[in-house]
Parts: C-alpha cells; sequence; structure tokens
C-alpha cells in the first residue's frame, strides 16, 4: 500500500496554514477583481445613494434654518404690528376721548349761550310787557283823572282849586 501512504503524506503536506504562493496570488487576484466589481456596480451606487442622502438631510436643515429664521422674522413683524396697533388703538382713543370732551364743552357753551339768550329776550319781554303795563296804566289814571276832573267841575266850578289838582295829578304821573 504504497500508494495510499502517498496520499496520505500529500494530504498533510498541504495544511491550512501553509502557505501556497499561488493560491495567494489568485485570491488576490481574485479580491481585486471582486472589489473592482463591487466598486463599479455597487459601491458607486452604494456612495452616491449616501452622498444624495447627505445632501438632502443638508438642504432639509438649511431649508428648516432657514425656515425658523423666517418664522422668527415673521414672528417679530407681527410683534412689531401689534405694538403699532395697540398705539393705533390707544390713539383713536385718546382722540375720541379729546373729542368728546370738545364736544361737551362746546354744548355746555352753546347751552350756556342759549340760555344767557333765553334770559336776555325775557327781560327783555318783562321790560316790554312792564312798558305796556305802565302805558295801560297811564292811560288808565287819565281816565280816572278824566272822571275825577269831571266829578269836581260838577262839584264845585272852583278853576284854581281844579289847575291845582291836575297839576299835581299830572306830577305825580310823570314821576312814576
Amino acid at each position: 500500500m504504497p500508494g495510499i501512504n502517498s496520499l496520505a503524506v500529500i494530504a498533510f503536506s498541504g495544511g491550512l496554514l501553509d502557505v501556497n504562493p499561488g493560491l495567494m496570488i489568485w485570491t488576490v487576484v481574485t479580491f481585486l477583481a471582486l472589489m473592482f466589481i463591487l466598486k463599479a456596480v455597487a459601491w458607486k451606487p452604494m456612495l452616491k445613494a449616501l452622498n444624495d442622502r447627505e445632501n438632502f438631510v443638508k438642504d432639509s436643515l438649511e431649508k428648516a434654518e432657514e425656515a425658523k429664521v423666517q418664522s422668527e422674522k415673521v414672528s417679530e413683524d407681527n410683534k412689531l404690528k401689534t405694538v403699532a396697533a395697540e398705539k393705533e388703538a390707544q390713539s383713536i382713543i385718546d382722540q375720541g376721548r379729546e373729542f368728546a370732551e370738545k364736544l361737551k364743552s362746546q354744548i355746555l357753551a352753546d347751552s350756556k349761550e342759549e340760555a344767557k339768550k333765553m334770559i336776555e329776550s325775557a327781560k327783555d319781554e318783562i321790560e316790554r310787557k312792564n312798558q305796556e303795563a305802565f302805558s295801560k296804566l297811564k292811560d288808565q289814571i287819565a281816565d280816572i283823572a278824566v272822571q275825577a276832573a269831571e266829578k269836581i267841575i260838577r262839584e264845585n266850578l272852583d278853576k284854581e282849586k281844579q289847575e291845582k289838582l291836575v297839576n299835581k295829578f299830572i306830577d305825580d304821573i310823570t314821576k312814576n
């Protein structure tokens, strides 16, 4: 069985830890070919997908930052507009109050002026009525004087007495 032993020697002579230069070259060549194929077929698309994903994330972050800045700007603008609107509302309220005060003062002044005119008119009316009454009274006194003179003349025909009485009567009337 010399043939079997030679197989056993051959089998045991090539172990796993033995260095075989031919196998090593083919392993390196196969590895490099596989790397070249993976680089061409899988590695480039994977890197492209990773770069695309990285760019998408970067763009999304930039857009989010822009949106945040825009949001803050809009928020600040809204605050400024709110403050301006509050100032304008306060100004309108103040103008309304001022107008109401002026209107109140004008109404009071007008009513005082109207009351003054009414009082003056009433005084004038009273004066006119007094003058009318005085005029009527003078007419009545003159009638009474005439009637008294008639009675006196009928009762006594003394001219001097009558003149004194009429003059006195006339003097009394002019004093009033």
